[in-house]
């Protein structure tokens, strides 16, 4: 949880929980757990507990605490839809983001099921974006439960992008991040594939955003596609449901 972060869409990040399960083939590498786990059994560290699930009451009210506005990516390490974490914890995370209405919050989740299953006894402010993460065409199922969901923004996050998204439907979806993996292990991104995104995006009027083309390290590959930086964000102010 930083005030301040590296990640290229975001400003901030806020974990009133930490720890989850993989659970697509997205989560093969996963970063958060990586770092999580080199503190396991270290007495008094954050992650003493390993990547294991850890709600974080104190933590809850952090964001209020930040007077100037920013854009806060929550559970940056973790899933705020994991299936272990009771609703009333959820409930309280988005009524801190309803009070902290100077903030905009980013929630993204592989946990589409139980994202549209609770979408209803939660409210859904402006300042909060809601998006589902969608690495081969095998989950873009994803974004039709995303679509349930009465938020002011719905996203995409196609990072890391494994395989061609032909077929996506990005009817109600406003904005979306396609991303290369990093890391040892990663696995190679193709050009193409992130073109076909871009173009769609281009054509049904949505906000693309290129985060990295990835490789052993996060920025060794830079972020350039065809000569430039894709850095577009959606204008919640212009949309409608």
């Amino acid at each position: 949880m930083a005030d301040g972060s590296s990640i290229e869409w975001t400003e901030a990040t806020w974990n009133p929980v930490t720890g989850c399960d993989k659970v697509s083939p997205g989560c093969a590498h996963c970063y958060a757990q990586t770092f999580a786990e080199r503190w396991r059994g270290i007495p008094g560290h954050p992650y003493e507990q390993g990547f294991d699930l850890r709600l974080w009451p104190g933590r809850l009210e952090k964001p209020l605490e930040w007077k100037r506005p920013r854009l806060i990516f929550v559970n940056s390490m973790s899933d705020l839809f994991h299936e272990d974490i009771p609703l009333e914890f959820v409930q309280q995370v988005f009524d801190t983001m309803v009070r902290a209405e100077h903030h905009t919050f980013q929630v993204l989740t592989k946990r589409h099921e139980r994202l549209a299953e609770i979408a209803e006894e939660l409210p859904w402010p402006p300042n909060v974006w809601m998006g589902v993460s969608i690495e081969n065409r095998r989950f873009i199922h994803r974004a039709d439960y995303l679509r349930q969901v009465p938020a002011a923004v719905r996203f995409i996050s196609a990072e890391p992008l494994l395989g061609p998204l032909d077929h996506l439907d990005l009817n109600q979806i406003h904005w979306l991040i396609a991303g290369g993996e990093s890391g040892p292990g990663h696995r190679r991104i193709d050009a193409k594939w992130v073109r076909l995104l871009r173009d769609q995006c281009h054509d049904e009027e949505v906000a693309f955003f290129f985060k990295q083309w990835g490789g052993h390290r996060p920025k060794a590959n830079g972020r350039e596609l065809d000569g430039r930086t894709w850095d577009e964000m959606p204008d919640a102010r212009q949309l409608v449901g």
